[in-house]
C-alpha cells in the first residue's frame, strides 16, 4: 500500500493553494457578509480545470478521480475560502450524470461541470423526512412522456447560483405498488419551482433555500439514469459528497490549525512565545495528530471508490466525514482559544467558523447516523432505527 500521494496530486493541490492563496479568507468573508457570492473564484477555478478534474476526458475533463477532485476541496478551504456548492455540484451531480446518465445528459452537462460554467445543486432533505430516502414525499408521476413533481426540500446550498437542481424524488413501482427513489435533472426556472433562502446564523458565502415543487413539468429526459436503481444511483452520488465533506472539514482544520501555530510562535506574553508552553502546545499537537489520521482514512474512502468499491467507500467516507468533522471543531475551537480576545475579532478570521464547522457534524449526514452507521455494518450490531 502507498499512503503518499502521486506527484501528480500534490502538483495539483500546489496549483490549487496558490490561486486560493491570492484570494484569501478577506475576500471571503467579504462576499459572505455582503450576501455575495465567491464568483470569481469559482469561475477561475472553472477556467483553469480544477472543478472538472474528475470529469471524464471526453467531456473536456481531467478524466482523474474523487480523490484528486477531494484534494482540490481541501485545498480551496485551507486557504479560508471553502465553496460549500463543491461538496455538492462537480461532486455529486456530475459524478451521477457521468456514472447514469444517458450519452444526451451527458454531452448536455458533462463538459459545463469540467469548466466550472455549469452549477447544480442537490435535493434530497424534506422538512419531515431528513435525509432518509424511505420517507420522502416528494413524488414523481408519469403524464404522457412528461413527468410531473410536486414536494418540498430544505437546506438545499447554492440554489439561486445554479442552473439545475438534481432532485431525489419517489415514484411508483408498477410491479409492487410502494414508492421508490428517482433522480431529475429539475432548472431552476421551470414553471412550478420557487425557492426562497432560509435565514441562517452562519456567515457563508454559500446560501441555504427550501424548494417548493408546485407539479413541475418535465420531460421524459429529466430522468436521470433507470428508475430501477436509483437507490444505485443515489449512494453513487453519497459516497463522494461525504468524501468531499470530509475534505472540506479537513481544509478547514488545517486552515484554523495554520493560524493558531503562527500566532503561538509569534504572541510573546511572559517573556518566551505562548507556543512554548504545554497548555497550548500540547492541544495543537493533537489537534494535529487527529487531521492526519482523518486526511488518511478521507484518501482511503477516495481511493475505494475510485477502485470501484461502493461498499467498502461507504464505510471509509462515513468514517472520514466522521473523524474530519470532529477535528474541524476541535481545531476551530482551540485556535481560538490561543488567539484569546483576537480570536473573536474579524481582523483574525476565525470566529465566523465557530459555527460554520459545527455544519460537518450534521451534513451531510449526521454524526448519529454515522455512529448507527459504524455500528451495524462494521460492528454487525442489531440496528436501532
Amino acid at each position: 500500500m502507498n499512503f503518499t500521494e502521486s506527484t501528480e496530486r500534490q502538483e495539483l493541490r500546489a496549483a490549487v493553494a496558490r490561486l486560493a492563496t491570492s484570494y484569501g479568507h478577506e475576500y471571503y468573508a467579504e462576499k459572505a457578509r455582503a450576501g455575495g457570492h465567491t464568483t470569481e473564484l469559482w469561475n477561475e477555478a472553472g477556467r483553469l480545470g480544477y472543478l472538472g478534474v474528475a470529469v471524464p476526458e471526453e467531456y473536456g475533463g481531467g478524466g482523474a478521480g474523487i480523490g484528486d477532485l477531494a484534494a482540490v476541496c481541501e485545498e480551496v478551504c485551507a486557504a479560508g475560502t471553502p465553496m460549500l456548492l463543491m461538496v455538492v455540484s462537480p461532486a455529486i451531480c456530475a459524478t451521477v450524470i457521468a456514472r447514469f446518465g444517458t450519452d444526451e445528459q451527458k454531452k448536455r452537462w458533462l463538459p459545463g461541470f469540467a469548466e466550472g460554467s455549469v452549477r447544480m445543486s442537490f435535493a434530497i432533505t424534506e422538512p419531515d423526512a431528513g435525509s432518509n430516502a424511505h420517507r420522502l414525499t416528494t413524488t414523481a408521476r408519469r403524464d404522457g412522456d412528461d413527468w410531473v413533481l410536486s414536494g418540498r426540500k430544505v437546506f438545499i446550498s447554492g440554489v439561486d447560483e445554479a442552473d439545475a437542481v438534481l432532485v431525489v424524488g419517489r415514484t411508483t413501482d408498477a410491479r409492487t405498488g410502494k414508492l421508490k427513489p428517482a433522480l431529475f435533472v429539475v432548472p431552476t426556472d421551470a414553471p412550478g419551482l420557487e425557492y426562497r433562502a432560509i435565514p441562517m446564523d452562519l456567515v457563508s458565502a454559500d446560501k441555504q433555500f427550501e424548494l417548493t415543487l408546485d407539479d413541475v413539468r418535465l420531460p421524459a429526459d429529466a430522468l436521470v439514469g433507470s428508475e430501477d436503481a436509483a437507490i444505485a444511483q443515489l449512494f453513487a452520488g453519497l459516497n463522494p459528497e461525504r468524501i468531499m465533506g470530509a475534505a472540506f472539514s479537513a481544509g478547514v482544520a488545517r486552515y484554523a490549525l495554520d493560524k493558531a501555530v503562527a500566532y503561538a510562535k509569534e504572541r510573546d506574553v511572559f517573556g518566551s512565545p505562548i507556543g512554548a508552553y504545554q497548555g497550548l502546545s500540547h492541544p495543537l499537537a493533537q489537534i494535529k495528530i487527529e487531521l492526519e489520521m482523518a486526511r488518511l482514512m478521507t484518501q482511503k474512502a477516495a481511493a475505494l471508490y475510485d477502485a470501484g468499491d461502493d461498499f467498502g467507500a461507504g464505510e471509509a467516507a462515513n468514517m472520514a466525514k466522521y473523524a474530519a468533522a470532529e477535528v474541524a471543531i476541535r481545531s476551530v475551537d482551540q485556535a481560538v482559544q490561543v488567539h484569546g480576545g483576537n480570536g473573536l475579532a474579524s481582523e483574525y478570521g476565525l470566529g465566523t467558523l465557530l459555527g460554520a464547522v459545527r455544519v460537518g457534524r450534521i451534513a451531510p449526514v449526521s454524526r448519529e447516523m454515522v455512529l448507527n452507521f459504524v455500528a451495524q455494518h462494521s460492528l454487525g450490531l442489531p440496528k436501532s432505527y
